[in-house]
């Protein structure tokens, strides 16, 4: 039978997270990225949400390695689950995104597999695939774009970049490389496809250094505090820059911050001059002109340290009159009223707040529009599909990709879970494969029945829930006990007579002999207190019978 090339999407289609994309030609499968994303209020309970890897785990034996494009959580956060499935797989990425994905495996106390450090420009074999690993411009050091040479020809995946001529590391994006293979051939692209509604091109990170040092000047005799995304290493090296500049100590708050800051500094990512880093809990022995603290919680997650002191529950660091805060970030999309809550909440408590909408204090790490034609431009692909984006960007994106020139009938729409065939004239769909939501509740991962507990989570989050306690006589054939336990909802005592009058009514029918009968009676408890309630109250609450028997 001939060999096929094969691609699948397992992640990051009509989504802003968890990418994982497969490659496969015959035997031999290829993994591109292993993310997560976070929950929503759609999903109580779930702590992150990863990718299906049921189509991986059924073709282990054909794995060859996993490709990482750089070590953003929706990029390696579902690293630790895929290896706990496939220990023997080789992964391969950059030195900063090798060090944070040994680290998250580490911390899960799994055994590490094996992996292999690769710099811009290297070429590795693997199986029946070439892999050039290319240097892109993001917000985190040690971003590459892909460029997979097969037997039916050339895939070039984007990962996520922008076009920055003045990077913080002076690595700037490898446009030569890019172009010399676009040259050659390329038979498919995928794109990233995050900015693709903004017009124009994405401003330089060095703009965010600019403005600090505008707002450093401007605050002299203030405590500055900046929120800022851990993995942003480029910022913090600003912020520390900008530091030293003002005589300011710099104190790192958060978890991630703190172990981020500490690899970086370790591999020589960041820089920073002896005894400037301090403890966060001496900062109230600095004077506040002389401090800044750089923090999580630029997203307003609820146990960040920002969110914390916005509430006054922050034990080492209490919000004044005499503090500017900085928000160096942009809200994703879903987390704009937490985000807000925190800023509400700042301002109450008397500080200066600065934030991306009042000053230049952020800059994505995602092309825009201009950005993405001059990729298009460069590659030149035959096939192109656009990845990495809700369904709007991936059609936007599409739309892009015929404008510069890509015939219409060449451009795919992908969909989770389909497997693509390319020849070297068409893409073809020859198949679905298992795909979607697999979600981490505390130490268990588990499809939850595809939505059954989330659904029962989220009605008892929204109506609340009923127990009915209900004593039976046997012998007597006469109720005992009959009460109702109401929580998450209005008082159930205007009506407990009315329902107690039917559930008594009810057992009286049921010539009830004992377990046999114990699931119809349960089952007509149900049926009298919620059309009640929702008769009453509109709710639907969650209704747990308890019978006991004397």
């Amino acid at each position: 039978m001939a060999k096929r090339l094969k691609v699948v999407f397992l992640g990051g289609i009509d989504e802003i997270g968890k990418n994982m994309t497969a490659v496969e030609y015959g035997d031999n499968i290829l993994i591109i990225d292993a993310g997560m994303t976070f929950p929503t209020e759609e999903n109580p309970g779930v702590d992150v949400i990863i990718p299906d890897m049921t189509y991986l785990v059924e073709n282990r034996d054909k794995i060859r390695g996993l490709l990482l494009t750089h070590g953003h959580e929706d990029h390696i956060g579902a690293v630790p689950f895929l290896i706990r499935s496939i220990p023997d797989i080789t992964i391969y990425g950059s030195k900063l995104t090798m060090a944070l994905v040994e680290n998250k495996i580490r911390e899960n106390n799994l055994p590490l597999p094996k992996m292999t450090v690769v710099e811009g420009g290297a070429t590795e074999t693997i199986a029946c695939f070439k892999v050039e690993f290319i240097r892109v411009s993001h917000s985190i050091s040690g971003a590459f774009a892909l460029a997979i040479t097969t037997p039916m020809g050339v895939l070039f995946h984007t990962g996520d970049f922008k076009i920055d001529f003045t990077p913080i590391d002076n690595n700037v994006i490898d446009i030569a490389r890019i172009s010399e293979i676009g040259k050659k051939g390329v038979l498919l692209m995928m794109g990233e496809s995050t900015n693709v509604e903004r017009d124009g091109y994405t401003i330089s990170e060095r703009t965010v250094g600019a403005s600090f040092d505008k707002i450093f000047s401007q605050n002299e005799g203030r405590r500055i505090i900046i929120a800022t995304f851990a993995s942003n290493v480029h910022r913090l090296q600003q912020i520390i820059n900008t530091a030293v500049k003002y005589g300011r100590r710099v104190a790192l708050s958060g978890r991630s911050m703190l172990r981020i800051a500490d690899l970086a500094r370790r591999m020589g990512e960041l820089k920073c001059p002896n005894n400037v880093i301090v403890d966060v809990e001496s900062c109230n022995k600095i004077p506040h002109d002389k401090i800044v603290i750089v923090a999580t919680g630029s997203q307003g997650e609820p146990m960040s340290a920002l969110t914390r002191m916005s509430k006054g529950e922050f034990s080492k660091i209490t919000i004044g009159e005499k503090d500017t805060i900085i928000l160096s970030s942009s809200p994703i999309p879903g987390n704009e009223r937490s985000v807000y809550n925190v800023i509400n909440n700042l301002y109450r408590r008397g500080a200066r707040v600065i934030y991306g909408s009042l000053h230049d204090v952020h800059v994505s790490g995602h092309a825009c529009k201009e950005e993405l034609k001059m990729m298009l431009t460069m590659v030149r692909p035959k096939f192109f599909i656009p990845v990495h984006g809700e369904y709007r960007h991936l059609k936007r994106h599409a739309q892009l990709a015929e404008e510069i020139g890509v015939a219409s009938a060449n451009v795919i729409m992908p969909e989770l879970g389909q497997q693509y065939e390319i020849t070297r004239n068409k893409v073809s769909r020859v198949g679905k494969v298992a795909a979607g939501n697999m979600f981490v509740d505390g130490l268990t991962i588990d499809d939850m029945d595809s939505s059954m507990v989330l659904k029962d989570r989220r009605q008892l989050s929204e109506d609340g829930f009923v127990v009915v306690l209900l004593g039976i006589s046997i012998e007597n054939h006469t109720v005992s006990t009959l009460e109702f336990i109401a929580r998450g909802m209005p008082s159930l005592e205007p009506y407990v007579e009315q329902m107690k009058t039917a559930i008594n009514r009810a057992f009286a029918d049921l010539d009830y002999s004992g377990s046999s009968d114990r699931g119809e009676l349960k089952a007509a408890i149900r049926r009298i207190t919620r059309k009640t309630i929702f008769n009453k109250t509109k709710q639907s609450p969650m209704i747990l019978p308890i019978i006991f028997e004397n």
